[in-house]
Order: C-alpha cells, then sequence, then structure tokens
C-alpha cells in the first residue's frame, strides 16, 4: 500500500478531511487508514456542492471552501481481492489490485458521490494533480 502515492497511511480522519478542504476541487480524493476498522481503508472524496442527502458539511475557515467528504471503506479479501463499500444496490466489484479499483472509480456511476478525478498524493505534500493518462493508486473505502 506503501507505493500508492494517494496512500497516506495513519491520519485521523479530521486531518483528511482538512487535506481534501483545501483543494477546493470536486473528485479530490485520498486513501488512508480506517480509525475504527483495523486492516480497512478509507477512500475519502470532496465534493463541493451538496446534491445528496448524505455526507456532512464542512467549512475550512482557512481555505473558504465548504463542501462534502464523503467516505467509502476499501478492504481486502482473504484472497487477495480488493472491494469498496458504495451506494446501496450498487453490485460490488472486485480488482486484484488497489490501483484497478481507484481507475474503476475515475468513471461516473460507479457507486461513489463522483468520478475520482484529482489525487492528493502524500509525497511532498503535493495537492491534487490533473489527471494524466495514468490511473492513480489504490484505494480503499471506509464508512465515516
Amino acid at each position: 500500500m506503501d507505493a500508492v502515492t494517494v496512500y497516506h497511511g495513519k491520519i485521523s480522519r479530521e486531518t483528511g478531511e482538512k487535506l481534501l478542504l483545501a483543494t477546493g476541487l470536486d473528485g479530490s480524493y485520498l486513501l488512508r487508514d480506517s480509525e475504527s476498522v483495523p486492516g480497512v481503508y478509507c477512500l475519502c472524496v470532496f465534493v463541493h456542492s451538496a446534491f445528496q442527502h448524505y455526507g456532512l458539511a464542512y467549512v475550512d475557515e482557512a481555505s473558504r471552501y465548504q463542501g462534502y467528504i464523503y467516505t467509502y471503506r476499501v478492504s481486502q479479501t482473504e484472497t487477495g481481492s480488493w472491494s469498496a463499500e458504495t451506494a446501496p444496490g450498487v453490485h460490488k466489484r472486485f480488482f486484484r489490485k488497489v490501483k484497478n479499483l481507484i481507475s474503476a472509480f475515475q468513471k461516473p456511476d460507479q457507486g461513489i458521490v463522483t468520478p475520482l478525478q484529482y489525487p492528493v498524493e502524500k509525497s511532498s505534500g503535493r495537492g491534487p494533480q490533473a489527471p494524466t493518462g495514468r490511473r492513480d493508486s489504490d484505494i480503499c473505502l471506509n464508512a465515516p
């Protein structure tokens, strides 16, 4: 997991939310360890406009961005496949690599609030990067 550029490791939910809020870009995302479920990861996604009934609104006074952070649980099965908990009624999919999971969720209508667009990378504190033709790192989702 450490090779995944959007994986921030054991940071708090609050720290992850601040990193995402600072971007102000819909579809900014990062991956972190779950604080409540050992061995599970959280895929956290920023959405500026509130168009769904779930999620929490936050205002970051420093950046003056307001939006919602959606958190999805991502875990690995005993056989090594990766999956994410998405919206109810969406067929659960399994991926061989976290990178494949992230690539799938960069497309619309995959059961998450918005496609993953701007990776918030851990290395050197880089902010979101515009999509390049390459697909970013593995993502795991965790409920709030």
